[in-house]
């Protein structure tokens, strides 16, 4: 039986077919581990935002994980099983796929610094979009806007 926070045999069900089948005999390595854990622990980095050395041991290693996500991004297969997972919650759940909410808050922080210090322009971009950059990244969206011209127009002083 899967966790409450992995997919269920029903949502496993519909996006399997979208997954190449692993060769039933390497002639080298290890055997290819199954798609679906791997792809529970995807899931779980996406809507965690951890790093993915940060991955519970409940999940394959990593760096598979991550071999593999990568893999997936990029023959788009991952986008096709986003974007059937939606449609699924979408049509059993009546959820509204135009309408969604992202925060993009950010706050740098550096050892030993004030608490209401605000990072320097060398060490964090300021404009909201590269904010909320990482957020805008799903199957949904084309691409990231572009950055913003700084609100004030007098340069930058250098420290001398």
């Amino acid at each position: 039986m899967a966790r409450r926070d992995e997919l269920t045999d029903a949502q496993w069900q519909l996006i399997e077919p979208l997954f190449p089948k692993p060769p039933k005999r390497r002639r080298k390595g290890r055997p290819l581990t199954e798609p679906r854990p791997i792809m529970n622990g995807v899931l779980w980095i996406l809507r965690t935002g951890a790093r993915w050395q940060d991955l519970p041991d409940r999940y394959p290693p990593y760096q598979t994980c991550h071999r593999r996500f990568q893999h997936w991004v990029k023959t788009g297969v991952l986008e096709k099983a986003l974007k059937a997972l939606a449609r699924q919650l979408r049509d059993e759940a009546d959820f509204d796929l135009d309408e969604c909410f992202i925060d993009g808050s950010f706050v740098g922080a550096q050892k030993g610094a004030l608490r209401l210090a605000r990072p320097s322009g060398a060490k964090a971009r300021s404009s909201w979009q590269w904010q909320t950059a990482p957020a805008l990244r799903w199957p949904y969206t084309s691409t990231a806007p572009a950055r913003m011209k700084s609100s004030s127009s007098r340069p930058r002083s250098r420290p001398v």
